[in-house]
């Protein structure tokens, strides 16, 4: 009836690797209610959903009461919906032998439809809320609030969910959400107020960007995903534009080499590196390209740092290169279908030269990634950055991290009225609106892809389309690591992936290399690890 997709851990890759597309989809609340809607338009009664769902939620508890030796199970039911969905999780359980006991938040009479037929088949007590969790109690099932929330929670409501928080933190009980935890945002992933923090949750049909963005990640505890009888077909009409990353998203734009191919064929890479104190960032840059499946990679070095860089490098070629000029010249030869620019490369004007420079001399199959130096240069004048990338007949992929992300955006005065709001809010607080929704916005003003970067990485495309990671290991929080991300990008777009495709594809192979090493990764080791990495990711079409 359900799948676990463990949201908030390491994924079974081998299991997951190559799910279908359609399982990756992630449904905002309107988009989930509207699959509720099509489905009862379709025929299924709304009360059976209620019953499949109340049932999931009940199997999810019988497991938390039975690796807890028993003691009593706690119901914790809201005005709504997912008050409908603890009564009839109740009567499931009730009916185990399991001892139970159900509180309500507010007054029957405020239960309507769906929600007050399933209280009417529960003839056990209905306590008050603010009775909960005697000392017998070992599971509490959070069914006050579902992702629809849409204010913070005060009064009874914040209460009731701080008491939860502190029972679980003293007792070692479980909690198991419906839904989402009670006060997260199914949405944005933001806590709306306070938010329960839960062992175990149950979503249904598919689960919600809040379910993977930060901090929800981290208060969803394990997520699992029950099918409660909406047709899959829904999705077609709904077209959801937001996935969880997992090959399936991207696998197909990347193939793996023919057997008749040579290293032409694989791209050739071209990244910029800075002044002779600060190469290593680039030839981290590099070797994740050479590494990440391009067939040859070129680091453009100051002639001042050449003699550096060449006793470092032995696959990796080097030319000089000394500014916007003579980068122009280079780009001549259309066969450097991949640039990377800014990593070590230095804030300032003659990094904005060479970003404007590169993107008015490109061809219709060239790559860019901008990363680091090449963004902060544009602090201020994301309107500039994004004037140049919709000249440019190529490819473009921006990769900041939140801190970058404010300061190239805090600034522009040119934004559409419908993004102003959106965009120029970063400048007060980066995680005040949905990342998703500021990934979003920031692709739609520049016209490139945008990989926002953090443990819940999101990629958005200008067209809508977005991805968030789910799975990045906390290895991956050092120095360095975000260059060879860059570079792993680098290789997908001189392969010949198109730009969503090739950063959805950088941030799962950067995530499963991490993986692969384990504890005390530094951004040295990730390149290593993409020998394994393609081992797993092609052996099923080898």
């Amino acid at each position: 009836m359900f799948r676990e997709l463990a949201l908030g851990q390491a994924c079974a890759h081998d299991a997951q690797m190559f799910e279908d597309h359609e399982a990756l989809a992630l449904l905002s609340v309107a988009e989930m209610g509207e699959a509720d809607r099509r489905a009862i338009a379709g025929g299924v009664a709304g009360i059976d959903l209620m019953e499949a769902a109340g049932r999931a939620v009940a199997e999810a508890a019988r497991r938390a009461h039975d690796a807890a030796g028993r003691g009593q199970i706690v119901i914790l039911c809201g005005p709504g919906n997912n008050g409908g969905d603890g009564f009839v999780a109740a009567r499931v359980l009730a009916a185990q032998g399991r001892d139970v006991a159900l509180f309500l938040l507010g007054p029957m009479t405020r239960l309507k439809g769906d929600a007050a037929l399933a209280a009417k088949q529960w003839t056990g007590a209905v306590g008050a809320a603010s009775d909960t969790l005697s000392n017998d109690a070992t599971v509490v099932v959070d069914a006050l609030f579902g992702a629809g929330l849409d204010r913070d929670l005060d009064g009874e409501a914040r209460a009731l969910v701080e008491k939860v928080n502190l029972w679980r933190a003293q007792s070692g009980g479980a909690v198991v959400a419906v839904d989402v935890p009670s006060g997260l945002d199914g949405n944005s992933g933001q806590v709306r107020g306070v938010a329960i923090s839960a062992d175990v949750t149950v979503t249904f049909f598919r689960p919600k960007p809040g379910h993977l963005l930060l901090p929800g990640r981290t208060l969803c505890g394990r997520v699992e995903c029950a099918q409660i009888g909406i047709p899959a077909a829904v999705l077609e009409i709904i077209q959801p534009r937001t996935f969880r990353n997992a090959p399936a998203l991207w696998l197909p734009s990347l193939p793996p080499p023919e057997t008749d191919g040579h290293k032409y064929r694989r791209g050739h890479a071209l990244v910029l590196c800075g002044p002779m104190h600060r190469t290593g960032a680039a030839r981290l840059v590099a070797r994740g390209a050479l590494r990440g499946g391009a067939g040859l990679v070129t680091l453009a070095s100051p002639r001042d740092a050449l003699a550096v860089n060449a006793a470092h490098l032995t696959a990796i070629m080097l030319t000089p290169c000394e500014g916007a000029a003579e980068l122009v010249g280079i780009l001549q030869d259309r066969r450097f279908n991949a640039l990377v620019l800014g990593p070590g490369g230095g804030v300032g004007q003659p990094m904005r030269d060479c970003v404007l420079a590169a993107l008015s001399s490109g061809d219709s199959g060239r790559g860019v990634v901008l990363d680091a130096d090449a963004l902060t240069s544009f602090a201020g004048a994301a309107d500039v950055l994004g004037a140049a990338v919709g000249v440019f007949p190529g490819k473009v992929v921006l990769t900041p991290h939140d801190g970058e992300f404010a300061r190239l955006f805090r600034y522009s005065s040119r934004l559409p009225d419908s993004k102003s709001e959106v965009v120029g809010a970063v400048s007060q607080d980066v995680r005040a609106l949905s990342k998703l929704t500021r990934a979003r916005a920031a692709a739609e003003l520049t016209g490139a892809v945008v990989v926002l970067k953090g443990a819940d990485t999101v990629v958005a495309h200008p067209d809508g389309r977005a991805s968030i990671a789910h799975d990045l290991p906390p290895w991956l929080a050092t120095a360095g690591s975000g260059d060879v991300l860059a570079g792993l990008i680098a290789a997908n777009l001189a392969r010949g992936a198109q730009a969503f495709e090739a950063a959805c594809a950088g941030v799962w192979m950067h995530g499963a290399a991490a993986r692969a090493f384990g504890p005390g990764l530094i951004a040295e080791d990730i390149a290593e690890q993409m020998p394994q990495v393609f081992r797993d990711l092609y052996a099923p079409v080898r």
